[in-house]
């Protein structure tokens, strides 16, 4: 489920995101397809120990471990640390409780995993912190340390407001689309520009600055407010939002949103709320 939701995501042409029709000089479609193959591999074999051992921090680094090993570029370290809670979650549980307590369980150990991986990932526009800083020493919650970043990284506000955007927001923005019609391919890449619309892009905040994030969001939202999404006006403005991310050099490249899109469509997978065909 965690390949395919990574192959759903990367397929899908979502404005200033690399997919099957645009890469970027350094990060291509294949290094997206093959990285999503080893990431699930990778948690595959983390699930299939003991359950004493089934730790997030050894899923999060067997994960970039495999993306390394056939992908010398940062592919999916957000995907991955989002992932890999909902992973843990056992069978027949809610999504919602169970990803409160495997994220409740965490201990000093995962933490030091989770920033080895971090390090081992080298996502771009990271810089430096006073606190929790990825280039010390891990700290022992991991916990404090997503809540200390939360205003600054949608990634790290998961774990710490226990998946508000993702369960409550950006899956159901993709399974309500599916519902009203349309194809899943067009369901996420309205789902990605929603999500931009309301929060912006930590991943464009990082390497740009907030304000560049804000113009991203206003940009998004004047795609939403061009109309229908079927309509000829949404796709001119779906266009030119796509044309000005994909500008400077790609640095305004929305990969966080992307990350959540992700692990929105691995929920939805597991829940069994998206069905295929995905065509």
């Amino acid at each position: 489920m965690a390949t395919l939701a990574c192959l759903l995501e990367a397929s899908a042409p979502k404005p200033g995101n690399v997919h099957r029709g645009a890469d970027f000089e350094d990060l291509t479609f294949v290094d997206l397809a093959t990285s999503a193959v080893a990431i699930g591999s990778a948690i595959d074999g983390a699930l299939g120990g003991p359950s004493a051992e089934r730790r997030l921090g050894r899923m999060v680094l067997a994960a970039v471990d495999g993306m390394n090993a056939v992908c010398d570029r940062n592919a999916y370290l957000g995907t991955i640390l989002l992932v890999a809670p909902l992973a843990l979650v056992p069978d027949g549980v809610e999504l919602a409780d169970g990803v409160a307590d495997v994220l409740a369980g965490l201990d000093a150990a995962d933490a030091t995993n989770v920033y080895e991986a971090i390090r081992l990932a080298r996502p771009g526009g990271l810089g430096q912190t006073e606190e929790h800083d990825v280039s010390g020493s891990a700290p022992n919650d991991l916990l404090a340390a997503m809540r200390a970043a939360a205003d600054r990284d949608l990634v790290a506000r998961q774990y710490a407001n226990k998946y508000a955007e993702v369960l409550g927001e950006i899956s159901p923005c993709i399974a309500d689309a599916r519902s009203a019609g349309m194809s899943t391919t067009f369901a996420i890449i309205h789902a990605h520009v929603t999500t931009i619309a309301r929060h912006g892009d930590s991943l464009i905040a990082r390497k740009c600055g907030q304000k560049v994030s804000e113009a991203a969001a206003a940009r998004a939202n004047r795609v939403l407010d061009a109309g229908d999404p079927n309509s000829e006006t949404y796709f001119a403005e779906l266009a030119d939002f796509d044309f000005w991310l994909r500008g400077d050099g790609h640095r305004r490249n929305p990969g966080t949103t992307a990350d959540l899109i992700a692990a929105a469509l691995f929920v939805l997978l597991r829940e069994g709320r998206l069905p295929p065909p995905w065509r």
